[in-house]
């Protein structure tokens, strides 16, 4: 993916990724996808060293060891205060020597905006398939375009397995600050602590919910101010501005146009998204471009996927948070509650909790 630096994109890149040992019991003839996915998954798992002796050795760099020190403090905080699973996820480290672990390839047809989706065992259905090497990725993207899809290459800096195994902090998380690794590890253990098939958005508004409380609450127990995030306004005026789109586009592909028009006509609003975003950048942000290498390259259907996944039910659970005065085993329990309602009736209570 391309990064532009801000936590939006970041969390666009962090989707779950299937279990490869699950995966090889699904029966798809997709063997040699399948394989790579096996073979990635070992080597990540061979490459893992518990932290705490990385911490313990002088002869390791002084940077990572101080980052990991600082990392398994958050680590420590999630379990005592957080509730969140007490494992060894995240207490681990894997060198991979590569900026990204894993490679997500997102497809559309050229006129919807439906993702084409893969299911799998534990995982349910998902809008991507992850590769391991950028060149399986790209490769792959390849084909779909010959399909006449629209297809979207996202690199991955961090998975989780939902506990199925020892996630480890990677070494493509080495360049983040103290802050965003330790907001990464609350997230992906919310992920652990409960999981709905099947329903993105439940599960990421969840998680998102789980790392921006448990970060307020990570600051206090430092007796630090509240974070004062000067691009989280930026942040949420970006996502409407590719929301917007998203549901203009949505409109034009119902139309009964003939294929050149609809084609013209979708290359236009992908133009006035851009010409938006500049506007916006340069009245309302003082001329910051944080999202302009995103907005810049070329954009289609399968670049606005993933967003809107993970912010559209946060305050759904920030009211149920409240509900139960704080009380994280009490929320989870409720959480619980909530995904094993059938699809139609959890949107329903979601949406009562909005009112």
């Amino acid at each position: 993916m391309l990064r532009s630096g801000l936590r939006v994109l970041d969390r666009v890149s962090r989707l779950f990724v299937p279990l490869s040992a699950l995966l090889l019991l699904s029966g798809c003839s997709s063997l040699g996808y399948y394989g790579q996915l096996a073979s990635g998954q070992w080597h990540l798992l061979q490459a893992r060293e518990p932290v705490a002796e990385i911490i313990a050795d002088p002869a390791r760099d002084a940077t990572l060891r101080e980052h990991l020190a600082k990392a398994e403090q958050a680590r420590a905080f999630a379990s005592a205060q957080l509730k969140l699973p007490d494992n060894r996820s995240y207490r681990v480290y894997a060198d991979i020597g590569r900026p990204f672990v894993v490679w997500n390839v997102f497809a559309t047809p050229e006129f919807a905006l439906e993702p084409l989706t893969h299911c799998f065992p534990v995982a349910g259905c998902v809008a991507y398939r992850g590769y391991y090497t950028q060149g399986a990725a790209r490769g792959a993207a390849a084909l779909a375009r010959q399909q006449g899809q629209d297809v979207y290459i996202g690199g991955v800096q961090a998975y989780s397995t939902l506990g199925w195994f020892d996630d480890p902090i990677l070494s493509s998380m080495m360049g983040w600050g103290d802050e965003r690794l330790a907001t990464l590890i609350f997230h992906e253990l919310a992920h652990q602590r409960v999981y709905v098939k099947d329903d993105t958005e439940f599960n990421e508004s969840f998680a998102t919910f789980v790392e921006q409380e448990g970060t307020r609450q990570w600051r206090q127990a430092r007796n630090l101010p509240p974070q004062q995030d000067s691009t989280s306004q930026q942040r949420d005026q970006f996502i409407a501005l590719v929301l917007a789109s998203r549901e203009r586009l949505k409109a034009l592909y119902a139309e009964p146009l003939a294929v050149p028009a609809k084609r013209a006509a979708k290359a236009a609003e992908f133009e006035r998204l851009r010409r938006e975003y500049r506007a916006l950048r340069d009245s309302a942000w003082g001329g910051v471009g944080r999202f302009d290498a995103w907005v810049e390259s070329p954009l289609n259907n399968a670049k606005l996927l993933p967003f809107g996944l993970y912010d559209q039910w946060v305050p759904a659970f920030a009211t149920l948070f409240k509900q139960v005065n704080g009380d994280w085993t009490a929320f989870y329990t409720a959480v619980e509650a909530w995904g094993r309602l059938p699809p139609m009736q959890r949107k329903q209570a979601l949406e009562n909790a909005l009112h």
